[in-house]
């Protein structure tokens, strides 16, 4: 059997991992699911996952990995657990597709726990027909619980890939707000634009005013697009921001195309050799945050 699709890939790593009897329940519950006779099978199983299977992390190495890209671009399970497959598994067997598939990711939604809405929202790029499924993701990218927002904005191509630019800005700028981080978002440059640069400069100068740090990743949304007073500010953290702060604002000049961005850059000669290196990154910097 080919091993190459979504589907076939989360039945391999289970397979792999499960005991005897949790592999056997999971076997007999896909055809019966798969059958698609109303939703009670579907859902009854979905609910059973957890106590049948256990919520152990799914065990994947690199080649896992690379095959969950090939499969679907951008996927990355690297953090699913056990039932999170699981209950994806079960669901794309039994959902079937269209508006249908739509209301009962819709009706799971409505009833789930927290752990589960996880779920479901980390299966957003295997789903089918995926703008139906924009008003669930932008619940969930709106929500201040910050696994659930993490969920939809970390690791997961379905943002970068649906959500129009309004949806994308408010959903960086809530990434500030709930405290989580930018580097795992898909895609940060391809849909960094001007309006977020200007809405994450604002959030800068209001924690700012009220005296509170700004993480160094904001900068890697503004960068590109620094006007005259942009650049003052980096200028400021450069020369006054802690070490961290100081390579955020050290790269951020760096992608800047502003002439005057590399006289600024040059303040900082060790940044920028690190930087022209490759030693200094926005991933390296997000290793440390």
């Amino acid at each position: 059997m080919r091993r190459n699709t979504p589907v076939q890939l989360l039945e391999t790593w289970l397979d792999r991992q499960l005991e005897n009897d949790a592999r056997d329940w999971l076997h007999a519950q896909l055809p019966v699911v798969a059958a698609g006779d109303g939703d009670r099978a579907l859902f009854m199983a979905i609910s059973f996952v957890q106590r049948r299977l256990g919520k152990a992390d799914l065990t994947l190495d690199g080649s896992d990995l690379t095959a969950a890209r090939t499969a679907r671009p951008g996927w990355d399970p690297s953090d699913w657990s056990v039932d999170q497959a699981a209950r994806i598994l079960l669901l794309l067997e039994g959902g079937g597709t269209g508006a249908g598939f739509a209301e009962k990711l819709k009706k799971l939604m409505a009833t789930s726990d927290v752990a589960e809405t996880i779920t479901f929202l980390r299966g957003l790029p295997l789903y089918p027909d995926p703008p139906l499924h924009l008003a669930r993701a932008r619940e969930g990218a709106r929500s201040n619980m910050r696994p659930v927002f993490e969920a939809v904005a970390h690791k997961n191509p379905y943002p970068v890939e649906v959500f129009d630019e309004n949806a994308w800005n408010h959903m960086v700028l809530k990434a500030l707000f709930v405290g989580s981080t930018l580097h795992p978002i898909q895609g940060l440059e391809a849909r960094a634009n001007p309006e977020l640069a200007s809405m994450l400069r604002d959030y800068a100068h209001e924690r700012w005013a009220a005296g509170r740090p700004v993480t160094p990743e904001l900068w890697r949304c503004i960068g590109r697009f620094a006007d005259s007073e942009a650049l003052a500010d980096l200028d400021k953290v450069l020369t006054s921001g802690n070490q961290l702060e100081q390579q955020g604002a050290a790269l951020a000049l760096a992608d800047c195309p502003r002439p005057e961005a590399k006289g600024l850059l040059a303040k900082a000669p060790a940044l920028a050799a690190a930087i022209e290196a490759g030693t200094l990154t926005w991933t390296t910097l997000g290793q440390h945050l």
